[in-house]
């Protein structure tokens, strides 16, 4: 009986040491717990807050997102209703410079049969003069020729004035040609119509070609001179030239049409010489949109 008496003091004072030295022990790890556990919960909090920023910063560039979305809507929208404006602009100036360069076409067509028939008329008219005054007396070969040249020099004047309403209407032309150049710039769709430009290089050689058989002291002529000059540099400036082969030495393979061949005894027998334009060569961006028709002199 004293032996469990004893064994149960023994017993439960060794619980309490151990109760004691496990409290001690706890203390000691909690502690440490506790205060991780507060840092913890103060970065927790930090962090909250961080995150409710970053929310705020995400929204409020949603928002501008949004914002940039419907200006890029109204953008392309706007950039669309533009481009069909434009388009319709072009078409409309095409129409327009197609209703132009017909008209204008009409009328260059007529004015080189004007020409041509002034410069036959006055042909026809020398030759009836010259042979009505031939008849008369020896006595009045001076008085006739003088008669003949001043009517010459008449008819080369009236011509002359003639020319130069014509190459004041192949620069209004030009100033069409300068229009449909601009559109092609605007729209590369747009194919360029070379029919009026061709018009105008016909007309400047056939005014070249008469004006080259008139005397150099007729009036006016070197206005006409001038402004063949200015309407080629003009065509030039706009893509169009028309390369020089007049005088020139003619051989097999050249990319002409020869309408005929004259024998020329004051050539050398096999030579052959361009004497005579009569259509131009035209050029369009150094590429041949129309061959010259030309006449050669053949050497026997």
């Amino acid at each position: 009986m004293k032996r469990k008496i004893t064994f149960a003091i023994l017993l439960f004072t060794s619980l309490g040491a151990f109760a004691q030295v496990t409290k001690e022990d706890l203390d000691k790890e909690i502690k440490p717990l506790t205060a991780k556990v507060k840092t913890l919960q103060s970065e927790n909090s930090s962090r909250k807050s961080e995150i409710g920023t970053l929310n705020s910063k995400l929204k409020a560039s949603n928002d501008s997102i949004e914002i940039l979305n419907q200006k890029l809507q109204e953008n392309s929208n706007a950039i669309t209703q533009t481009a069909n404006k434009l388009g319709i602009q072009i078409k409309e100036t095409g129409e327009q410079n197609a209703g132009k360069i017909t008209e204008v076409s009409e009328s260059l067509s007529k004015n080189s049969l004007y020409g041509i028939i002034g410069v036959l008329s006055a042909i026809l008219l020398s030759g009836l003069l010259y042979w009505l005054l031939s008849k008369r007396q020896k006595s009045d070969k001076t008085d006739f020729i003088d008669q003949l040249s001043k009517t010459k020099s008449s008819i080369e004047e009236s011509l002359v004035k003639e020319f130069g309403k014509q190459t004041d209407q192949m620069e209004n032309h030009l100033k069409i040609i300068e229009q449909q150049k601009n559109a092609i710039q605007t729209n590369s769709n747009v194919e360029p119509d070379h029919s009026l430009a061709l018009k105008v290089a016909d007309q400047v050689t056939l005014i070249e070609r008469s004006i080259n058989l008139m005397d150099d002291k007729t009036k006016g002529l070197q206005r006409i001179r001038n402004s063949i000059t200015t309407l080629k540099d003009n065509l030039a400036a706009n893509g169009y030239e028309m390369p020089e082969i007049l005088g020139k030495q003619f051989h097999q393979g050249m990319k002409v049409i020869v309408a005929s061949s004259i024998p020329d005894e004051n050539l050398k027998k096999g030579d052959e010489i361009i004497t005579k334009i009569i259509k131009p060569q035209v050029n369009y961006n150094d590429k041949m949109i129309q061959a010259a028709q030309i006449e050669v002199s053949v050497g026997y």
